[in-house]
């Protein structure tokens, strides 16, 4: 994964009022800390923090002027829940050849027997891998598996130097026999009677 730069300016000032005027100036209050150092505050910049941040597990070169440039990976990033704009950021910092835990996505592709039911059973798997060599994600293909099929984390092909970091018998991806339209009906008729749910008999039309 490549590194992105960003140039970052350091801040003295702090609360919610401090936190209001950095993010009107179009900038992101952030935080530093990790490997035994004190915590280092920061502001970065708001467009170039927001591309950097599409990727997951983004490999982040800070540089603070008047500072010595730092690795880091974002560990916790604050979101507007209505604009989706950031709010905050907590970064910690990696060194080069360091090994770290990250939750990497994983990918579906392909296409089962026709009439079964995919079920993802974990959309992220935590691996070990080393900071600047950090995979996008893991894909799983599913072309030709039929009913009964399962696909667990020790069946995954990992990136060379990426290592799970999860029990290796969790499931991964599930391939069941679909439901036939009678069960779909009869499910449908469970839960409306748990709801107490009648439905209205249709009423034959008198005979002449």
């Amino acid at each position: 994964m490549a590194e992105v730069k960003i140039q970052a300016e350091s801040r003295s000032e702090f609360g919610k009022g401090a936190a209001r005027r950095i993010r009107r100036d179009h900038k992101v209050p952030a935080v530093l800390y990790g490997h035994g150092t004190d915590p280092v505050h920061i502001t970065l910049p708001g467009h170039d923090t927001m591309l950097a941040l599409k990727t997951a597990n983004a490999l982040l070169l800070i540089e603070v002027e008047g500072s010595e440039s730092l690795l880091a990976l974002p560990k916790q990033v604050q979101r507007d829940p209505i604009k989706n704009t950031i709010e905050h950021v907590d970064l910690v910092i990696v060194k080069r050849g360091e090994k770290v835990q990250v939750e990497i996505a994983v990918h579906v592709e392909g296409e089962a027997v026709s009439g079964t039911l995919v079920v993802t059973e974990a959309q992220t798997i935590l691996v070990e891998a080393e900071a600047t060599h950090i995979p996008d994600g893991v894909t799983v293909s599913i072309e030709g598996l039929d009913a009964g099929a399962q696909i667990h984390a020790s069946d995954l092909v990992l990136p060379k130097g990426t290592t799970l970091a999860i029990e290796p018998d969790t499931l991964i991806v599930n391939v069941t026999a679909g439901q036939t339209a009678e069960q779909l009906d009869a499910e449908m008729a469970e839960a409306e009677a748990e709801a107490g749910v009648v439905r209205d008999e249709p009423t034959a039309a008198p005979v002449e």
